[in-house]
């Protein structure tokens, strides 16, 4: 129902003429991303050229998935980005020849611009330039569900748009000159542009105030019910890995959780837990959590810290890749660099590294590597895959292939309760059997007449319980 509802209300691209947004290209902070007919433009300053095309083909996707019309993309190689123009000036005026010639509308940056070149790019293209965070950005409102995932995103919004306010057109954004008196340079010299954007400001701020308690409330609540099934001793497993990756399709497969599924980038943002009970008897959370990118924006990972958790706290992580992408092991690399990060908070230094590598110091969850989409992979990419990722679950969670080996996999992952226990517990104590079930690991049961005769490993906890309830009989 809910893909349903998205599909109907998709935007209609090549709409000309009827459009009613204003001419001025600097007001594209005020108002909802349009995106119609797109030119891609990229920096590549750094690795093969064959990673760069990869990263203009996922521009590409972004930009398809928020509605609009791919026309064409320009790659610069450069040592670093222009600081004024991000490309160069030679390849402004190649890019604004390619703008006209194709009647875009728009055009998109492969990396995060600074407000300078934003502002420099759109008065040299004539046209609305967006960066690829801002594109993200906009893809995440589009698909935001929930009331904690649009507060989410509309944090990341503010406080990207925050040091990119201008005023309405050049002319409210001047200062009057004033030739008066005074410590601001005369009378007039204080104009309205000028009050606008400190209002909006300060607008901006209070809003980011007001969020930003919400989330704490809203991260209170789900700490709350973290800690309740930590009490309970129910493993958390976290399924993560790049964006449409297939993380919702195997969420489904393993659980039947109905969970919307959707060849796009980004479909589903707010985390779906179900609950799962292994072949053994085990119960366990299984959690679908927001997908991840290439240079995923840190606004992004601020806003959404508090779901990302649910990565950083579990006692495992099903790590899901795209078997049919070429780009499978650069993939793998962006993600766990992403979770690496969930681990750090901002405002504390980053601890000492253990070897040249930073993000190793960081303690990360078990991770259970998962290829997924084998029924659609090159063979010859997918053995390449098989002889590179040791100790990986190959599966299709379209087909089924491999999900039962997977169910396995993840249940002889999970953590085991430390205490094992021998107990005869009284027939009035059924709930504390059901608890032992659920939450334990029962080796063995039978009945007698005193009580039930359980012989289990459960949690130091549980342990104390059964143990206090206990008959005190010989076992024979």
């Amino acid at each position: 129902m809910e893909l349903e509802e998205r599909s109907s209300l998709r935007r209609v691209p090549g709409l000309t003429g009827a459009s009613t947004e204003l001419q001025d290209v600097t007001e594209v902070e005020y108002r909802q991303l349009r995106l119609e007919r797109v030119v891609l433009v990229g920096v590549w300053t750094s690795g093969t050229a064959a990673a760069a095309d990869a990263s203009m083909v996922e521009l590409a996707r972004l930009a398809e998935t928020a509605g609009s019309e791919v026309l064409d993309g320009l790659v610069q190689r450069r040592s670093s980005p222009d600081p004024a123009t991000f490309v160069g000036s030679g390849k402004v005026a190649e890019l604004r020849e390619t703008v006209q010639s194709t009647g875009a509308d728009t055009v998109i940056a492969d990396g995060e611009l600074s407000p300078g070149q934003l502002r420099q790019l759109e008065e040299k293209l004539k046209v609305k330039v967006v960066d690829r965070t801002a594109l993200i950005l906009d893809i995440f409102a589009q698909h935001a569900r929930s009331r904690e995932g649009k507060a989410q995103v509309e944090l990341a919004q503010l406080r990207y748009f925050l040091p990119r306010l201008r005023g309405w057109g050049e002319s409210m954004s001047r200062q009057g000159g004033g030739a008066g008196g005074g410590a601001g340079g005369g009378v007039g010299t204080r104009g309205p542009g000028e009050t606008k954007l400190e209002t909006d400001r300060r607008r901006i701020h209070q809003r980011i105030a007001k969020l930003r308690r919400e989330l704490e409330g809203m991260k209170t609540v789900r700490d709350t019910q973290r800690d309740r099934r930590r009490r309970r001793d129910v493993p958390a497993v976290a399924i993560a890995g790049y964006t449409n990756a297939g993380k919702s399709s195997l969420l489904n497969a393993i659980t039947d959780a109905g969970v919307l599924v959707e060849d796009a980038l980004f479909a589903t943002l707010d985390p779906t837990t179900r609950r799962w009970e292994t072949a053994d008897g085990r119960v366990a959370t299984l959690t679908d959590t927001v997908g991840f990118v290439r240079h995923l924006p840190h606004q992004l990972v601020e806003a959404f810290r508090s779901t990302l958790e649910e990565v950083g706290d579990a006692d495992l992580i099903v790590h899901v890749v795209d078997g049919s992408d070429p780009s499978a092991l650069e993939q793998i690399a962006a993600v766990r660099e992403v979770i690496a990060e969930i681990g750090h908070d901002p405002d504390e230094p980053r601890p000492p590294s253990r070897g040249d590598d930073p993000q190793r110091a960081l303690p990360t969850p078990p991770e259970l590597l998962v290829v997924n989409k084998v029924d659609d992979a090159d063979p010859m990419a997918l053995a390449q895959l098989r002889a590179t990722l040791s100790g990986a679950v190959f599966v299709s969670a379209r087909t089924g292939e491999g999900i039962d080996l997977l169910r396995r996999r993840i249940a002889e992952a999970l953590p085991r309760p430390e205490v094992e226990v021998e107990v005869v517990l009284p027939y009035t104590e059924g709930a504390l059997v059901a608890r032992v079930h659920t939450e334990g690991e029962v080796l063995s049961e039978r009945h007698v007449a005193e009580g039930t005769v359980l012989h289990a490993r459960v949690s130091s906890e549980l342990a104390a319980a059964v143990t206090e309830a206990a008959v005190p009989v010989a076992v024979s």
